[in-house]
């Protein structure tokens, strides 16, 4: 890997965690807002974000009241939708559309959130599911113009 992917990926996993950390009382519950998951949509630019995202998902949930739950569950849930979506990226034209499918995949892949919570914490599933998948899509969706706009700035695709 080169020294500037490696940088990048070390500001942009720092940068994962500061923002989940800030808000770290609405990062972590049924009801989930971690602004953060806005990162999850620099892979649909460049694949090589991936280690960043995973990263900072890593060394948040070590932070995590639940940490040997989250570290199990919540980066399993990073890895597996972020490789999803970064396949399926070789498929969808633009990188709205790729926003938009990402924004879907993740929202339905919190049932591995949900089910995490459910065996950590004995909350019903499906309305688990229902709380932390609507958390993520709202961060999720408002993330597309923001990461749209910074995208026109900064050029993603390039920068690592």
């Amino acid at each position: 890997m080169k020294t500037k992917t490696l940088a990048i990926n070390g500001i942009i996993a720092a940068l994962y965690v500061v923002v989940s950390l800030l808000i770290a009382p609405f990062g972590f519950t049924n009801v989930q807002f971690r602004i953060s998951e806005m990162f999850n949509h620099l892979v649909v630019f460049n694949k090589k974000y991936f280690f960043g995202v995973v990263i900072g998902v890593i060394v948040t949930n070590m932070f995590s009241p639940m940490a040997a739950y989250d570290l199990t569950f919540g980066v399993a849930h990073s890895i597996i939708t972020l490789s999803i979506t970064i396949f399926a990226s070789k498929f969808i034209k633009g990188h709205i559309q790729r926003m938009i499918f990402n924004t879907l995949l993740f929202t339905f892949t919190m049932c591995i959130i949900a089910f995490e919570l459910h065996l950590a914490f004995e909350l019903p599933f499906f309305y688990t599911w229902l709380t932390v998948a609507a958390g993520e899509f709202v961060v999720l969706a408002v993330g597309i113009p923001l990461m749209s706009a910074l995208n026109k700035r900064l050029n993603f695709k390039n920068m690592i």
